[in-house]
């Protein structure tokens, strides 16, 4: 099976990649963005009769439902509806299931490409959207250059509708679009959880936190020898405050135990031991915590393979390295994306190599290696770093910690989330002369709610013509339960419906008829109403 899936990616990508460019083309619905939102969407509304185009960053199409995320996190499947939901059951057609939400890098991107050559989507790939040119409240065309590099080609793309599918949403601040950055303070919609997160520390670890009296310093009792790697020296403020602080990023591995598979764990350039000082003291801190589930999450998937995860105090996590990404240039952001590269996969080699790990975790570790058939034109491992977390828009309506909770109840929903409000830490900093982590916030309890569809739509006197079914408006911790892949898909396909019927109508992405867009999504399988399955 991994044979013909690679086969069929390497027959596909070749016409994709080498779509021509020209001075200018129109479409219907141009997409910025080939995550998995933005496939969605594409391939929804092509196959409404209406011309599309994909423009994508890079090479890499479906984000990070084929970037590593192979351990779906769900909340509650019952809620995934349409072209989602469809997603997961052709993933398990592969393997022989109903349906699986656990499955390969190479199986997720063969169903995102079966997506695009169903609805013929064409793809520019490599392209960046420099400038938009906008009359009033309406978008009229975006100027496409490369990603990166000295060639200042320009393409031009008008289009009726646009739609932003990127985890940054760069086309939406671009178009001059409010969002905003970081965590607001609880004060400004009266959450409990959005701003600075330090609950009480506790004598062990507790969960993604180190225990207590872990020195910061790289002499453990002399304050005046510095922090060690990794440490803030950000000052610890009140809980709920606001700032700018982006939840840490990471990769998520894919791995293999197959030695006929497998390309082992070798020195990556510029490594740095020094860099995992803190990692050796937290080993001595909890001496009889050999278990790997308490250092990394480390799932199996299909194929002998891994999804690896964050877990613990000192994790695949690069916390405080990536604050400055969602507003980087895409230069800036290279340098950020080769410095977590560096970092994971010091991280893994240091576990192989290092004596001072624990013989358990650095055997354990030793077994694996990357896979040959994973991610095979960009050695062996994935291109797509897990942006937890980009800029937010500020539109006709923002999602809040009530709404999660249950407090207020959307009119006029797309779609329903259900993850837990959860959000990665944000900072490591010195508290009471111990290394602490910042920003940690895990909580449930609450069922399934609806997402509305004022929260994908910009404030109608900023724009008329934009959907962003990604970096939508929503607080941050709010944001934190809706940033699901499932939940991404659901409304790219819900954002494509809407726009297409924005043009049919012949009026703006906020005056377009609700009932009208609510029947269209339940006849497309859309789930807008949680109902406790009997």
């Amino acid at each position: 099976m991994r044979a013909f899936i690679l086969l069929y990616l390497s027959c596909l990508l070749v016409p994709m990649a080498s779509l021509a460019e020209s001075a200018t083309k129109h479409y219907d619905i141009v997409i910025y963005g080939a995550t998995s939102a933005g496939v969605v969407a594409a391939h929804t509304a092509a196959k409404m009769g209406k011309t599309v185009v994909l423009i994508a960053t890079d090479t890499h199409i479906g984000g990070l439902s084929s970037g590593g995320l192979g351990q779906t996190d769900i909340g509650n499947k019952f809620v995934i509806g349409g072209l989602s939901r469809e997603f997961y059951k052709r993933l398990g057609a592969i393997y022989g299931e109903a349906e699986t939400w656990q499955f390969e890098p190479s199986a997720a991107s063969k169903v995102f490409d079966d997506y695009i050559k169903e609805a013929n989507v064409p793809i520019i790939m490599n392209k960046r959207i420099q400038s938009v040119d906008k009359e009033n409240t309406t978008i009229k065309s975006v100027t496409l250059v490369n990603t990166l590099g000295s060639s200042l080609k320009k393409q031009e793309i008008t289009g009726e509708i646009f739609l932003d599918c990127s985890y940054e949403g760069d086309l939406l601040a671009i178009a001059g679009i409010s969002y905003t950055v970081g965590r607001e303070d609880n004060s400004k919609y009266n959450e409990t959880y959005s701003g600075f997160h330090l609950p009480v520390y506790r004598k062990t670890s507790g969960y993604h936190q180190f225990p207590d009296n872990v020195s910061p310093y790289k002499i453990p009792a002399d304050t005046t020898s510095g922090f060690l790697w990794g440490i803030s020296d950000k000052q610890f403020v009140e809980n709920g405050t606001g700032d700018k602080g982006v939840q840490a990023y990471n990769f998520r591995i894919c791995l293999t135990d197959s030695v006929e598979n497998m390309i082992p764990i070798t020195k990556p350039k510029n490594y740095d031991a020094k860099k995992y000082e803190l990692l050796i003291r937290l080993f001595q801190a909890q001496p009889n915590d050999r278990k790997i589930s308490s250092y990394f999450i480390w799932t199996k998937m299909p194929g002998r393979k891994t999804d690896v995860n964050n877990r613990g105090a000192f994790s695949t996590d690069m916390i405080g390295e990536n604050h400055n990404w969602p507003e980087a240039s895409f230069a800036e952001r290279k340098k950020i994306f080769e410095k977590h590269l560096e970092y994971t996969k010091g991280l893994l080699y240091f576990y192989v190599s290092d004596d001072r790990v624990p013989a358990e975790l650095r055997d354990f570790v030793s077994k694996w290696g990357y896979p040959k058939d994973e991610y095979v034109d960009n050695n062996n491992f994935t291109p797509q770093l897990y942006i937890r977390e980009g800029r937010r828009m500020v539109g006709e309506y923002v999602m809040t910690e009530d709404n999660v909770t249950g407090k207020q109840v959307v009119s006029d929903p797309i779609g329903m989330a259900a993850y837990n409000m959860d959000s990665h830490n944000v900072n490591r900093l010195v508290v009471n002369g111990m290394v602490k982590n910042e920003g940690n916030v895990e909580i449930g309890g609450f069922k399934p709610y609806p997402v509305s569809y004022k929260s994908i739509t910009p404030k109608r006197s900023e724009c008329t013509n934009l959907l962003v079914p990604v970096s939508l408006s929503s607080s941050h911790i709010a944001f934190g339960s809706i940033r699901m892949e499932p939940v991404f898909m659901l409304l790219g396909e819900s954002a494509a419906i809407a726009a297409v019927q924005a043009i049919d109508e012949k009026t703006t992405v906020q005056k377009i008829d609700y009932p009208t867009l609510e029947k269209s999504l339940l006849e497309n399988g859309q789930i807008l109403k949680y109902q406790k399955p009997e």
